[in-house]
């Protein structure tokens, strides 16, 4: 499975100067956990869920006052939408994130988080198995000449 089959197209964007209330506003609006953060329209960061925590508790601000810049987690970790399952897990283990922001050139395609692993694991595990088992059959051949 690729990233592409799992990732949630749906993306959320907001400009690096909004307020982190217009940033939370557009990321209920879309049932979505975070929204990559832009700056002239280009991607380079991303607010999630957390991050607005951490900078309501850090501040004890309204949301309204505390620009999307300062809770924003840059620079942006990103994967291919062609890259394998198992790469993006393990660049979200060497990244320590729960999100990648996928791209193709430099147009953002999706997001894939921990959360779509987790619900594709069983279809991740049985395509693992039949890879490991055609290498098998591969490695164990029989010459026939």
């Amino acid at each position: 499975m690729r990233v592409s089959d799992i990732c949630s197209s749906s993306v959320v964007t907001v400009d690096l100067n909004a307020s982190l209330a217009a940033a939370v506003d557009r990321m209920l609006d879309a049932d979505v956990g975070s929204a990559v953060v832009t700056d002239d329209g280009a991607p380079g960061g991303i607010v999630t869920e957390r991050d607005v925590l951490e900078a309501t508790h850090r501040t004890d601000e309204p949301l309204s006052s505390i620009d999307v810049r300062h809770a924003a987690s840059a620079p942006l970790v990103t994967i291919g939408p062609s890259a394998s399952l198992r790469r993006a897990a393990r660049k979200m283990r060497e990244n320590d994130v729960h999100r990648l922001v996928v791209v193709d050139g430099i147009d953002v395609v999706g997001v894939v988080s921990t959360t779509d692993l987790i619900a594709n694991y069983g279809e991740i595990r049985e395509e693992e198995r039949k890879h490991a088992d055609a290498e098998y059959e591969w490695l164990t051949r029989e010459d026939v000449r």
